[in-house]
């Protein structure tokens, strides 16, 4: 997803709890969500992390502790979060960010899924080749 959909929510309000490290969106239907930092980094729909097709997506480890030091907004469809990684190339759509918060539980479980199937510990730094 990465225009806005017609039926898309939009958010009515993004709040940083930098304590917990995550971003609360509230919507208009009174429904709201907490997305961890870390989910944010690790689904960062950056070319950085996705590549540019299929298969070259790059499997982020060592994020568990990131913060998000600022949020830009990007027209009226979408926010640019500052990972205190100094990742900084993510465009966050109200799309994108929607999917991310109703399908949280799943998306988390297939990125341990992909940390397994690697070989990868969740905290292991990154390595020259992979960023």
């Amino acid at each position: 997803m990465s225009g806005l959909e017609r039926d898309t929510p939009i958010p009515v309000s993004l709040t940083l709890h930098r304590q917990s490290r995550v971003l609360e969106l509230a919507y208009e239907d009174g429904h709201s969500y907490r997305l961890p930092f870390e989910l944010l980094r690790v689904y960062s729909p950056s070319a950085e992390v996705r590549g540019h097709g299929p298969g070259q997506e790059t499997l982020q480890t060592g994020k568990r502790d990131v913060e998000i030091t600022a949020l830009e907004p990007v027209g009226n469809y979408a926010v640019k979060p500052v990972f205190s990684d100094g990742h900084d190339t993510g465009i966050y759509s109200w799309d994108y960010l929607f999917d991310l918060c109703v399908r949280q539980a799943a998306l988390w479980q297939e990125y341990l899924n992909k940390l397994a199937a690697a070989g990868v510990e969740r905290d292991a730094p990154m390595t020259a080749g992979r960023h």
